[in-house]
């Protein structure tokens, strides 16, 4: 059985992976421009030496850094979810003779290339859209016309390499809880919601509860070096917001799961609530795979926006200021509140293209269930209040999640780094940002279950309940 053949069966159409390129090229297209913006300044301020340039590196690494993270974990929710709808070719496969981690090594390269072509062509466009919005500027007067550009950035090739590698890797590991189930156990449709052993599911929630005891601990310790001075309260908040967040993800195949079944509860009690809240939870891989990404993206977006707010309070606060410094400080705290916020939002986009996605495949892939629900007298206005209840639980779980761990980690940052200037704690509770981020979540309900909702409805009873549909 050819490379292609075997690709072709376990990953699926070009349809079902549109997602994972489409994540893909957003990640090449966030780094082409974020390393062109990066040389374009470098080349405007060339003469102030080398500082500038290693400062733009290291903020670019960081933010492309965050952009991979998320990217990883929706591809590998995306790929996860296309191959357990995928369960009667897998254990064809399997019975023919196909071994597991030949499949597993035939999705890692599918997925690399698949990501390849789609980080290079994002890479491509928008270092090409930059360079020209750069020539436009410059021909208006807004940038200097006698420094030397560079049209192409070498770090933009690592970039799409990285994107790649990372890819293969998530790829890799989105396959291996389904293709390593017997041929048996896929035949009965059981591989996508196998769960851990007890002894490993208390393993993990162990080591989560205890990373995040012990990121507590250092948030309230860098919050009082903090409060007598220096950098080494910034560190350990650094130090306290990585080890809080492998907790957090360590746990999350608990805690999310958990959160979505408690706010499923809201929905009401009819038929068609029921089924949402159950659909939602009846899979904690899947329903963690699908929010994870959700709520990083959340969490970022909303501890750049709390820490600067609390940095704008702290500023309020000092009475050694006079007036107009308070208002430079204030200045400045927005322009750079304002740039990173925007490149969080691109985090968040990936983010919230892998929630779409997955509330998409998972519908199709569930055809046969809404068939028999329209057989039993479901009606098409049910059908569509049951997915987008099910959106609504699973959206609003990451959502809330994330605004809370972002408010926590953006003020307790903010505090470690002023707390010897300012008197009390400042919250930074950025109002407009949280109403920015509630509406956005509103508006993926929508995105995320209205044309899988008009797809299911479309389809007639008979056609979903066909053995192959």
């Amino acid at each position: 059985m050819s490379t292609t053949m075997r690709r072709d069966l376990v990953l699926g159409s070009p349809r079902e992976l549109g997602t994972v390129a489409l994540v893909a090229g957003l990640s090449g297209a966030y780094a082409g421009a974020l390393l062109t913006c990066s040389s374009l300044i470098s080349a405007v301020n060339e003469g102030t030496g080398g500082a500038v340039k290693i400062l733009l590196a290291v903020v670019a690494t960081v933010f492309i850094g965050m952009a991979l993270y998320v990217a990883a974990v929706v591809i590998s929710a995306g790929v996860t979810t296309v191959i357990a709808g995928r369960l009667q070719h897998i254990a064809t496969l399997r019975l023919l003779g196909a071994k597991s981690s030949d499949l597993r090594r035939s999705v890692g390269r599918s997925t690399a290339r698949i990501c390849f072509a789609g980080s290079l062509i994002g890479a491509v466009s928008a270092t090409l859209a930059t360079d020209l919005v750069r020539v436009v500027l410059v021909h208006q007067g807004h940038l200097p016309g006698d420094v030397h550009y560079p049209w192409f950035t070498p770090g933009v090739l690592v970039a799409v390499v990285a994107i790649t590698a990372v890819s293969a890797i998530a790829g890799w590991i989105g396959s291996r809880r389904v293709l390593e189930v017997s041929p048996a156990q896929a035949m009965a449709g059981t591989a996508g919601a196998r769960q851990d052993t007890r002894a490993l599911s208390r393993l993990r929630s162990v080591c989560s509860m205890l990373l995040i005891v012990v990121g507590l601990g250092l948030f309230a310790l860098a919050m009082e070096l903090g409060e007598r001075g220096g950098a080494s309260g910034f560190f350990t908040v650094f130090v306290a917001a990585c080890t809080t967040s492998t907790g957090l993800l360590l746990g999350a195949r608990s805690v999310l799961p958990w959160a979505v079944g408690r706010l499923g509860q809201l929905l009401g009690r009819d038929a068609a609530s029921t089924i949402a809240r159950r659909n939602a939870v009846a899979d904690p891989s899947r329903t963690t795979q699908s929010t994870l990404g959700l709520f990083v993206g959340v969490t970022l977006v909303t501890t750049i926006a709390s820490g600067t707010s609390a940095l704008q309070g702290a500023v309020d606060s000092w009475q050694d200021l006079s007036a107009h410094q308070r208002d430079v400080a204030h200045s400045m705290l927005s322009i750079a509140s304002t740039v990173t916020i925007t490149v969080g939002v691109v985090s968040s986009l990936i983010a919230a293209v892998g929630f779409v996605s997955t509330m998409s495949l998972t519908v199709i892939q569930r055809r046969r269930e809404l068939g028999l629900l329209r057989a039993l007298g479901f009606t098409g206005s049910q059908v569509r209040r049951m997915i987008t209840q099910e959106s609504v639980a699973m959206s609003a779980a990451a959502t809330s999640a994330g605004i809370g761990v972002g408010l926590l980690y953006g003020s307790a940052s903010a505090q470690a780094l002023v707390g010897v200037e300012t008197d009390g704690f400042v919250w930074g509770l950025p109002w407009l940002v949280l109403v920015a981020i509630v509406l956005a979540s509103v508006a993926l309900i929508l995105v995320a279950s209205q044309p899988p909702a008009r797809r299911a409805i479309a389809t007639s009873p008979v056609t979903a309940l066909r053995v192959d549909a």
